[in-house]
């Protein structure tokens, strides 16, 4: 044990981001998905780009920030020059924040009512793409929570894939704090196969293991990575 510790904190050339890709390759094998199946999304809200920049020159490309204005402003230039950066919105979407979302991020992780889906559609119209997007389903049934109610997910579902032009990749959620998140993840998994779709963002630094073992796809990891906040 103390061999294996000692070259551990000898190893000073490797990174948390190295540790945490390492450890998703391992769990990717155990749950038999396919290599790079697990995408790492580093959250970098909060977070001043010089400390930002050491992860991207590792060569990670996935990026998670929780405020369409943080993003903006920390990301435009940044992605103008090296396209091969992904945006993600992981926090609230408000409506009068829509048209600020395109052309900046590249997934939103939040969508979670009609009167959203219904202005991102109509931006859509307008601009011709669409980002990525998550449906967050608020599976804990928190009243503090955004998100959708499990039981009115295959409704909304069917809505949008009638009357709206959204790129509907899959499903999200954020357990609560004091519950078992492995049921969660498990639950997650399942609404998604019922309604055909195939990405799941779920697992944060806490979690993160038993969420790729319950079949993530996105998992958003920002303390194991930067630190704790400020």
């Amino acid at each position: 044990y103390w061999e294996t510790y000692t070259k551990m904190n000898s190893e000073k050339s490797i990174s948390s981001l190295e540790i945490i890709k390492k450890q998703i390759a391992e769990l990717e094998i155990d749950a038999g998905q396919k290599k790079g199946s697990v995408k790492l999304i580093a959250v970098s809200k909060t977070k001043p780009m010089d400390q930002i920049k050491p992860v991207l020159d590792e060569g990670q490309s996935h990026f998670g920030e929780n405020k369409v204005q943080e993003g903006v402003l920390k990301w435009q230039e940044l992605k103008e020059k090296n396209k091969t950066i992904d945006l993600h919105l992981l926090g609230p979407l408000q409506s009068n924040k829509v048209k600020k979302v395109f052309g900046i991020f590249d997934y939103i992780h939040s969508l979670d009512r009609n009167s959203l889906a219904e202005k991102i559609s109509d931006e859509v119209q307008r601009k011709g793409f669409c980002p990525k997007i998550f449906i967050q389903v608020n599976t804990g049934l928190e009243q503090q929570k955004a998100g959708i109610e499990p039981e009115n997910l295959y409704e909304f579902i069917k809505t949008i894939r009638k009357f709206m032009s959204l790129n509907i990749v899959g499903l999200m959620c954020i357990p609560p704090i004091n519950d078992i998140p492995e049921k969660h993840f498990k639950f997650l998994k399942k609404l998604a196969d019922e309604n055909g779709l195939p990405e799941l963002s779920m697992g944060m630094s806490s979690d993160y293991k038993a969420a790729i073992k319950n079949g993530a796809t996105y998992i958003r990891v920002g303390t194991a990575i930067f630190g704790s906040r400020q």
